[in-house]
């Protein structure tokens, strides 16, 4: 409840939803009116319409009928100001363009999910675009949000260790799971969460530390790569057998550049 009146929106469609009813109660109960005559003299009250009254009025219903003008105007000027900021602000376009992703994501089977929008999770949207698998981000930071959706990058906007986030990404109609999140107890949470709503889900972990790797086997992670870990032994390569290492990164640049 507390949450839902934090808007001011919700709380102006609030106070004109409450002063029709203390109009209504106020003409039925304290005036004896029906009920469709009480709705009909709150409406032309309220909206300053001003139509014939449905009985003469007494000294009760004048003093009922001015107080409730009174606090029509000072709620629907509140009600004005709500609206105007909620479009002038753009999350009104915001919430068009929530409900409209989402559809898509809702429509979506088979997957990949891929929580971090950082430079692996750059590299993971690239390699999954360039394969033309559908992919979903799931990122909080508002920034790169902005920058998924310049680059049309399905994305929801959450934590990605909460369960209310991985379900709007469609975790129950996923194929995969890819998690590149900074923080290796993050990680764990996200693998722990994904398991728990999708059993048959792949799930590919990020680790930063040699401890994280059996913990977040044991989580459900199928793979984890440490990322620091993969480039130093790279490098080591390069020096022990750099022909065969250059041979294979060519290949592996030249698949990236054909079309599929």
């Amino acid at each position: 409840m507390q949450t839902i009146f934090q808007s001011r929106v919700n709380r102006a469609i609030f106070f004109t939803f409450l002063i029709l009813s203390i109009g209504v109660f106020g003409y039925c109960v304290l005036f004896d009116y029906s009920f469709i005559d009480g709705l009909y003299m709150t409406i032309i009250t309220v909206t300053t319409i001003g139509f014939g009254e449905v009985h003469p009025f007494g000294a009760g219903e004048k003093i009922f009928t001015i107080g409730l003008i009174l606090s029509s105007l000072f709620i629907f000027g509140y009600v004005v100001s709500a609206f105007s900021e909620y479009l002038i602000s753009g999350r009104f376009f915001k919430q068009l363009k929530i409900k409209k992703v989402q559809k898509k994501i809702e429509t979506l089977k088979g997957h990949t999910i891929v929580c971090g929008y950082g430079r692996n999770g750059r590299q993971a949207i690239a390699k999954l675009t360039g394969y033309k698998k559908d992919a979903v981000v799931i990122e909080i930071d508002k920034k790169l949000i902005s920058v998924l959706d310049e680059d049309r990058v399905l994305n929801v906007e959450g934590d990605a260790t909460l369960d209310a986030t991985l379900l709007k990404a469609g975790i129950r109609n996923a194929d995969s799971l890819i998690t590149v999140l900074p923080s290796d107890a993050d990680n764990l949470f996200v693998v722990l969460t994904a398991k728990q709503l999708n059993a048959s889900c792949k799930i590919i972990s990020r680790a930063s530390k040699e401890t994280s790797n059996s913990k977040l086997k044991i989580a459900g992670a199928d793979n984890v790569i440490m990322p620091d870990k993969l480039g130093g032994a790279h490098m080591a390569l390069l020096v022990v057998t750099p022909d065969v290492i250059e041979f294979v990164d060519r290949l592996t640049i030249e698949a990236i550049l054909l079309p599929i």
